[in-house]
């Protein structure tokens, strides 16, 4: 597949596999350092103490580039928080990370063997797309056959799971589909956690394509209703075909606002939710009349890419460890969330976050040490001239660039690194890069040593091991820092055939361990998720690991 991709902070259902990526970072709020604790903060009402109606304003970083989630560039939150309300889902999480199934779309979704591994969806006889054509088994099996690798024009966010997959037929009638691994998948619950039409994924041409520019087709509590790209503002309305609860809410308004605008357009009135990192946002909007903090953990982290293709500067593992160990994590994670949280950790996991069952502290290969960092600068043949404060070699200068989206706790951190950086001969430039570009067309092609950025995760982590670390030059999915190794690649692919839980979180963190070995990306922040919320809307605000329910949220009367 050709190499391109996307990314963003939170949206998609908790239960979909693997990460989304976010140019925002979202890794401060308020109290403990983050960790997750079963809980979250929405102001839970009954609908009857809402009133009907009412539009819920929202913000987003960058306009997508594709409103097809599955496509590399539709990989985005930004993306996501556009169509989860529009599109069918099969689980839904409570805040403890308790998946049942979601009785909108599907009566029921059973494993009903293990050797073969098979699952068997019923498909919820009142579910239609908002064409009038019923949701069937044809649905899944096209968005397998996209999915699943084989074609390499079909441009796809990740093939975890899917590659897995040996059939998906026709059950007792066109509402049921049953699905036979080829190899069994652990976390089989992620598969068609966000089920676009077959129209979406007929073909190549339609999958690339189809989704570009608008939604077609779609199938939940609320459609797209307007796209206006001069005012960077898309309209969601509800589906009057909607087959379940009405929703409480007319419409939901989502404007794309640098995230520099967000805390004064909360206070201004024009939204009535937004993520509030650091001190000086988190205390405006508690101090807002109107609004209030709702903060629970999330499995989200901000995080450093490194870029490792062939010709990078970083292209040497003994250079890219290096440069992690001259990294000082505490120092930044203290700056980051000074006065924010209490005793702030850097996240030393790729998989699992702190509080989520499995995590454990695998980074010690890139633990903090300036003077192991030169010596193997030195090792590695990066000699500093006399006179000079930057290292060469071959007659190239160990001059980084790292690139970020424009906002000053990215730019904060840079500059932590950046000074240490230069205690062992090696400069770093710092480039700050507009939302909408900063995937697309600085990340995605390789244009950066390191790229700083944010990962969401969710109740499902094991995706995230093929989607972002698994080593494949015909087809890079979501490993940006085109890093890895076949040795990882073996130990992904058990992890993702143990069916035995136990066993698949230990291989899990054997396979993250060789991440930080092989230097491909270093953690900063888990989030805490701290969000400004309007007092007066219900049912929303900070999910942890919660799925949102678009029917439900409303302003009180």
């Amino acid at each position: 597949m050709r190499i391109r991709s996307t990314m963003t902070r939170l949206a998609i259902p908790m239960v979909a596999l693997g990460l989304i990526l976010s140019g925002c970072t979202g890794a401060e709020g308020e109290g403990g350092t983050a960790e997750l604790n079963g809980t979250n903060d929405i102001n839970e009402r009954p609908r009857e103490d809402l009133r009907e109606g009412g539009n819920l304003r929202l913000a987003l970083s960058a306009f997508p580039q594709s409103f097809n989630g599955l496509h590399v560039d539709g990989n985005t939150t930004d993306t996501n928080e556009v169509v989860v309300p529009t599109l069918p889902t099969t689980f839904q999480s409570n805040a403890a990370g308790e998946l049942t199934v979601d009785k909108n779309y599907f009566d029921s979704i059973e494993m009903t063997g293990t050797d073969p591994q098979k699952i068997v969806y019923t498909i919820n006889p009142k579910a239609l797309w908002t064409d009038g054509s019923p949701i069937t088994w044809e649905d899944l099996r096209s968005q397998w056959q996209a999915l699943n690798g084989t074609n390499d024009q079909y441009l796809v966010a990740s093939t975890s799971g899917y590659d897995q997959v040996a059939t998906v037929e026709r059950g007792e009638d066109d509402r049921q589909a049953i699905v036979t691994m080829r190899t069994p998948y652990a976390e089989w619950q992620g598969l068609f956690g966000l089920l676009y039409p077959k129209a979406n994924t007929a073909t190549p041409e339609a999958f690339n394509n189809w989704a570009r520019s608008e939604l077609p087709v779609s199938a939940g509590p609320f459609v797209i209703s307007n796209i206006d790209r001069t005012q960077n503002r898309i309209s969601l309305s509800r589906n009057p075909q909607w087959w379940g609860d009405t929703p409480v809410l007319d419409t939901i308004t989502l404007s794309v606002l640098d995230h520099t605008a967000w805390l004064a357009a909360l206070q201004n009135n024009e939204l009535d939710e937004a993520y509030m990192s650091g001190l000086e946002n988190v205390t405006g909007a508690r101090n807002t009349p109107g609004v209030e903090i709702r903060r629970a953990a999330e499995p989200s982290w901000s995080h450093i890419t490194f870029n490792g293709a062939p010709g990078a500067l970083l292209e040497d593992v003994k250079v890219r460890l290096a440069i992690a160990k001259a990294i000082n994590r505490q120092a930044i994670v203290d700056t980051s969330q000074h006065g924010v949280v209490t005793d702030p950790k850097p996240l030393n996991n790729h998989v699992f976050v702190v509080g989520q069952k499995g995590y454990e502290d695998n980074a010690d290969a890139v633990a903090f040490d300036l003077d192991a960092a030169a010596e193997m600068l030195d090792e590695a043949g990066w000699i500093l001239p006399p006179g000079s404060d930057v290292r060469e070699k071959d007659g190239r200068r160990l001059e980084l660039r790292d690139v970020m989206y424009q906002q000053d706790s990215w730019v904060n951190t840079a500059k932590i690194i950046q000074q240490d950086l230069q205690k062992i001969g090696v400069r770093l430039n710092i480039q700050t890069v507009p939302g909408t570009g900063l995937f697309k067309d600085v990340i995605d092609p390789g244009n950066y040593d390191l790229a700083q950025f944010s990962y969401s995760g969710g109740v499902l982590p094991l995706g995230a091991l093929k989607q972002h670390y698994y080593y494949n030059p015909a087809n890079w999915q979501g490993n940006k820092a085109r890093i890895g190794s076949p040795e990882l690649n073996a130990v992904i692919d058990q992890t993702l055939t143990e069916l035995d839980p136990t066993k698949a979180i230990e291989l899990a963190n054997q396979a993250d361990t060789m991440v930080f070995e092989l230097a491909h990306s270093v953690p900063l922040n888990q989030a805490s998720g701290t969000y400004g919320v309007r007092i007066d809307l219900a049912n929303w605000g900070a999910f942890g690991l919660a799925s949102k329910d678009y029917t439900k949220v409303g302003f009180l009367k």
